[in-house]
C-alpha cells in the first residue's frame, strides 16, 4: 500500500502556486512568547561560558579519537609554527 502524502500537492496552475507562495511567505509566525528564552543580562559572559564548556568536551573527545601518529603530527606542526615566529 502506498504511503499517504503528508503535504499539500503543488497546484498545476502557476497563478495558484504563486498565490500560495505569497500567502506562506507573508503569514504571521506562530511563536508564543513562552517559547523564546530571555537573553541573559551579560550576553558576552554567557557565550564565553558556553564556549568553554564545548571546548572542554571537545578536547577530551578529540584525544580519545585521534591515534598516536595523528597526535604526533599535529604536535609537530604546532611546534614548527611556534618556532617559525622567531627570527634566526
Amino acid at each position: 500500500m502506498p504511503k499517504p502524502i503528508k503535504h499539500r500537492k503543488r497546484p498545476a496552475d502557476i497563478n495558484q502556486f504563486a498565490h500560495r507562495l505569497v500567502e506562506q511567505s507573508t503569514a504571521e509566525p506562530e511563536a508564543s512568547p513562552d517559547v523564546i528564552p530571555a537573553a541573559p543580562a551579560n550576553l558576552s559572559a554567557y557565550m564565553a561560558a558556553i564556549g568553554r564548556k564545548g571546548g572542554k568536551i571537545g578536547g577530551k573527545r578529540r584525544l580519545d579519537t585521534l591515534t598516536e601518529k595523528q597526535r604526533k603530527k599535529i604536535a609537530t606542526a604546532a611546534a614548527n609554527a611556534r618556532w617559525a615566529k622567531f627570527e634566526r
